[in-house]
């Protein structure tokens, strides 16, 4: 029989063991929490670029510190026409916008059928020919939010006249990333190049060549820089995988491509794509209106929305945000804002991320807020705008302009407040959770509104009629005008 001592030791060691188990858990969901002690934000440009033969990648250096709060990370592609994002996949979830542009997304739902198929075609001998099968795929635009699990492989072509660029959120802490706090892209095929600095430093993008391709290689080697996934398997197993030629499996592995991530396609990409009369959009849209308002219904009357109602091979990745008539606020004198959640694209409840686009007039004021359950991650689609972020010590944090291309994040229950420059502002802001949850500081649905005003004189020692003009005087909800440039220079002194 084991003696009491011995017991005891061995309840320390599993309490030990479960302590350190659950101490990772909780810093893969929700990341180091030491990562938020800020002192100073700043609103950034791309760190790195890559240029590729059919357009170019740049990222945000995941190390800096605003991001390794957020446990994101950022990258920005810019695919030329006719040009394909090849084939990949990350260990992260990732939120992508088009900020503009069109294209063709193809998405691999792992166990799904190929549900898109060409017309039978016969030919000598009354044969059939082989058709050509494969998964759906989808037509996205300016303005769209389209999301992807984490390891769900993707590819992505320019099918317009002009170049498509998007903003790319990759969640690094989230839970479905079981490997580390490092952003890693798995590429299906070519000879990517590294997406993501090394270190601190900043990095210049490197031009596809003729003669650059031995010192790029090297530099594979040395670096341990990626390639694509069948690189790693020798060529007799990817011969025996594929029931194919060694010369087709050596062709697999891209030994001697040097494109890049993105390459330009010979002539144009055959798929198969229905076409849809306008009727059948309109249905489209009012299925989609009706969906949400039952989801809505659902939700006020305490049953819970678990995505399951869509079939997961078919189940919806994209929401347009870009649609002034889809806004979820307007004001004909401020501007707009389009939320996507889980409420409206369901899959969001899984990924734990959610979206928001806006745009504001010349002049114009987004409310003092803070979100309560998630941190922003500010991305500037076009123009500029002032702004400031307070800490929870009272701190200004942030006091300065954001223009078009950069980011700024701003951590979770920081208050923030934005501008609009003369030109105006439009921004999307990417959120770590699927329902995030909005504190507004002023205005019609405010705090400020919330409060008795005899707690808002004693609180700040104003007399009743001052804290009445306090609560009452901004009767708009959200997005604010300004009267005149004296609170401009308020915002800016």
């Amino acid at each position: 029989m084991a003696s009491t001592p011995l017991l005891l030791s061995l309840s320390l060691c599993f309490l030990v063991l479960l302590h350190g188990c659950s101490a990772r858990s909780r810093t893969a969901m929700y990341g180091d929490q030491n990562e938020c002690q800020l002192n100073r934000l700043e609103a950034r440009e791309p760190d790195h670029r890559v240029e590729c033969e059919g357009g170019m990648i740049e990222s945000w250096n995941p190390n800096h510190e605003q991001f390794q709060c957020a446990g994101v990370a950022l990258l920005r592609l810019t695919i030329q026409p006719n040009a394909l994002h090849l084939p990949s996949y990350t260990n992260g979830p990732q939120l992508i916008h088009v900020i503009r542009g069109r294209g063709v997304l193809g998405t691999l739902f792992p166990g799904c059928a190929e549900t898109f198929e060409e017309a039978q075609v016969s030919v000598g001998g009354g044969r059939s020919s082989q058709r050509d099968r494969h998964q759906k795929t989808r037509q996205i635009k300016e303005g769209d939010i389209i999301a992807i699990p984490a390891g769900m492989a993707y590819w992505c072509n320019n099918d317009g006249d002009q170049p498509l660029m998007t903003v790319n959120l990759i969640h690094i802490i989230n839970n479905q990333n079981q490997l580390d706090m490092s952003p890693r892209r798995f590429y299906i095929a070519g000879n990517p190049h590294q997406e993501f600095p090394q270190s601190m430093m900043t990095q210049q993008g490197r031009r596809y060549s003729e003669e650059r391709r031995e010192r790029i290689e090297e530099e594979k080697e040395q670096e341990g820089l990626p390639n694509n996934v069948f690189r790693g398997f020798s060529v007799n197993l990817i011969q025996e995988a594929f029931n194919v030629d060694s010369e087709t499996a050596r062709k697999i592995q891209n030994q001697d491509d040097f494109r890049g991530s993105i390459i330009r396609v010979e002539g144009k990409l055959d798929l198969v794509k229905p076409q849809r009369s306008r009727q059948e959009q309109e249905q489209e849209m009012r299925r989609q209106e009706l969906q949400q308002t039952e989801r809505e219904h659902a939700r006020l009357s305490g049953r819970d929305y678990n995505g399951l109602e869509e079939n997961i091979c078919t189940m919806r990745l994209r929401e347009s945000m870009g649609d002034p008539a889809r806004a979820d606020v307007f004001s004909p004198q401020a501007g707009r804002l389009t939320t996507v959640n889980s409420y409206n694209l369901p899959i969001l409840s899984f990924l734990r991320l959610s979206a928001e686009r806006g745009f504001l007039y010349k002049n114009a004021m987004y409310a003092p807020q803070y979100t309560m359950n998630a941190h922003n991650i500010i991305y500037a689609i076009r123009g500029s705008c002032r702004c400031q972020v307070v800490d929870n010590n009272g701190r200004s944090v942030f006091e300065g302009e954001i223009r078009q291309g950069q980011a700024l994040t701003v951590p979770q229950n920081f208050a923030v407040v934005k501008m609009a420059e003369k030109e105006g502002f439009e921004w999307v802001s990417f959120k770590t959770n699927d329902r995030a949850q909005v504190n507004q500081l002023a205005g019609k649905i405010s705090f400020m509104r919330a409060m008795p005003e005899d707690v808002i004189a004693n609180s700040y020692q104003i007399s009743r009629e001052q804290a009445r003009r306090l609560k009452y005087n901004r009767e708009e909800s959200s997005l604010f005008t300004t009267s005149h440039q004296g609170i401009r220079a308020a915002v800016t002194a």
